[in-house]
């Protein structure tokens, strides 16, 4: 399939047809076993600021937008050409956040009682960055008003769920194709997080494991080494290690690899103006390279 393909209708509710929840290539036609076990996703580039959310916000568009990994998608928008589906957000995270648990909810946010079963207290929920956040970067809240739960569980319904089954068939396409599966999960973050941990110098790029519990060091290990190849300064785990989509697919003792990338927008994009600097076809002409690597890679190793 040769263009972006629309969420089926089958998967979302009738209430959300208008908008279809994400982006979906394949590298293979329909029916045809995908020619690797290659499976990227970028939840957090979505771009689309639905007019319910909007209406409740205390903040403009633009304001809400730092909290964007911006243009991820388009950074890996060749990558299906070279063997990896790509699955990618179109609802904007601070909308509903792909990657985090689909109830991970703020009660504080909600007029009201969330249901026993939603996760108030977590880490993520705690810096208002649950699956519907509260604040974006800087720490600027929202919400003019508090939500209603029926809001938060139409987002789950019409974008989280869709996603994260789609998500599902593509990873077990690829296993199923190779006898195992690997997923990268691409996020972008601010250049002043990739100082983070006293660094001398800012990396270029966070490769987050779960430090070694979501996939096998060698598949870790040789992203690294074709990032450094390529002129990157690579870290691991820290600042980040991985958010729900890392911990929730990576299962190596499956044979289900996850591995998430963070890219220091630094060096593709003015964070001030949200644009595309002159680095951002440098950046994706590596990231096709690197790609390109991981796709005739022998990955023998971790079938077993």
């Amino acid at each position: 399939m040769n263009a972006w393909e629309p969420i089926a209708a089958k998967d979302t509710p009738k209430r959300e047809a208008r908008r279809a929840p994400f982006e979906l290539r394949r590298a293979a036609a329909d029916g045809q076993a995908p020619p690797t076990p290659l499976v990227f996703a970028s939840p957090h580039s979505g771009r689309d600021y639905p007019d319910d959310m909007m209406a409740a916000a205390a903040l403009d568009a633009q304001t809400i937008r730092r909290s964007e990994d911006a243009f991820v998608d388009d950074l890996i928008s060749e990558a299906p050409k070279l063997g990896a589906a790509v699955i990618a957000a179109r609802y904007a995270r601070a909308y509903i956040d792909l990657n985090r648990e689909a109830f991970e909810l703020d009660p504080g946010m909600f007029e009201d009682e969330l249901p026993e079963f939603a996760r108030a207290r977590t880490a993520r929920v705690a810096a208002g960055l649950g699956a519907i956040a509260r604040v974006v970067s800087e720490g600027q809240e929202i919400y003019a008003r508090k939500l209603t739960f029926q809001e938060a569980r139409s987002r789950i319904e019409g974008a989280h769920r869709p996603y994260h089954a789609a998500l599902e068939r593509l990873i077990g396409e690829a296993h199923k194709a190779h006898g195992f599966a690997i997923l990268i999960d691409w996020h972008s973050m601010p250049a002043a997080a990739a100082r983070a941990g006293g660094r001398d110098r800012p990396c270029d790029m966070v490769l987050g494991d779960r430090f070694g519990a979501a996939c096998a060091s060698g598949l870790t290990a040789r992203v690294e080494r074709e990032l450094e190849a390529l002129g990157y300064r690579v870290a691991r785990n820290t600042p980040y290690a991985g958010g729900y989509t890392t911990e929730h697919y990576g299962r190596p003792q499956r044979r289900t690899h996850a591995l998430q990338i963070e890219i220091n927008r630094s060096l593709y994009l003015d964070e001030a103006r949200l644009t595309p600097t002159a680095g951002f076809a440098r950046l994706k002409g590596h990231l096709e390279r690197l790609t390109s690597a991981l796709a005739g890679a022998d990955w023998n190793a971790l079938k077993t």
